[in-house]
């Protein structure tokens, strides 16, 4: 099947040099590349265009900041692959990632999104997570209605769908959210297929080490979940992963009447331990 990837930047040149090489890195993957630059002002442009790939198809250097939502727009409305994904430039993906996706989206029409597992490795526990872990033809999925992270999906599901709700990761929990509720199969493949997301405090690679407040203000999840601390961080990193191994996969427990029970249940929860 052929693929459309998307490689978006904006500044953080420490991480884009890691992560486009790792990318690039092995020769025998076969996609097509657009690299996409969002107004940046460190350098990355100059370094980008020193990079030469015959996979590169095209590069834009944005003079506006259009954010993942107009990069994603622009390119794959007009792509004519079968498979697209969106890889950001803080994360360093494994070699063949894109083989393993692609196959599975070739043998199984139901899948959605189908993502590499981004949350780290020691956060996985194979044990709390087997409930969710599904059989779908030759393949397995760790299914749930939305991953983040570095995936690929169909384009003609992405058609179908529209760009609304387009995000980080191709394309956010709304787009995700909206595949599942057409009955899409979203997850991570399984088992795991791994990428480091380089801008976790806890990451080998973090470039924010001793300007922890500056990257607070370069992200929309630190804003949005009132991160203020690397404590903050960890914690809502927990929230995520226990609600990926955890929560039930059924799309129908996270809206409507079924999504307000849950929520009134973690309320109660939370209150009868915090009077412990």
């Amino acid at each position: 099947m052929k693929i459309d990837l998307i490689f978006i930047t904006y500044n953080r040149i420490y991480y884009t040099k890691l992560a486009l090489p790792a990318l690039l890195h092995d020769l025998s993957e076969e996609f097509s590349l657009t690299i996409w630059d969002n107004a940046s002002t460190d350098g990355t442009q100059e370094y980008l265009s020193s990079i030469e790939d015959p996979r590169i198809v095209r590069k834009v250097f944005s003079r506006d900041n259009v954010h993942v939502y107009g990069a994603v727009k622009e390119v794959f409305s007009k792509s004519a692959a079968d498979l697209v994904g969106i890889v950001s430039n803080d994360f360093l993906v494994t070699p063949g990632w894109t083989r393993i996706l692609a196959k599975a989206h070739a043998d199984v029409p139901e899948f959605g999104k189908l993502s590499c597992w981004h949350l780290g490795p020691e956060f996985f526990d194979e044990e709390r997570a087997r409930h969710k872990i599904q059989k779908c033809g030759q393949h397995q999925v760790l299914r749930h209605p939305w991953t983040d992270g570095c995936g690929i999906v169909k384009l003609k599901t992405l058609k179908e769908l529209g760009f609304g709700g387009i995000g980080h990761g191709l394309g956010g929990t709304d787009f995700d959210r909206r595949m599942a509720l057409r009955g899409y199969v979203n997850g991570f493949y399984y088992p795991l297929v791994y990428v480091e997301h380089m801008d976790y405090p806890w990451s080998d690679h973090y470039a924010f080490t001793d300007r922890f407040e500056e990257a607070l203000e370069m992200s929309a999840t630190a804003k949005s979940h009132g991160i203020r601390t690397v404590e903050d961080a960890k914690a809502w990193h927990q929230v995520v992963v226990s609600n990926i191994l955890d929560d039930p996969w059924d799309i129908k427990y996270y809206v409507g009447w079924r999504k307000k029970i849950r929520n009134l249940k973690k309320k109660l929860r939370s209150l009868c331990g915090n009077k412990q």
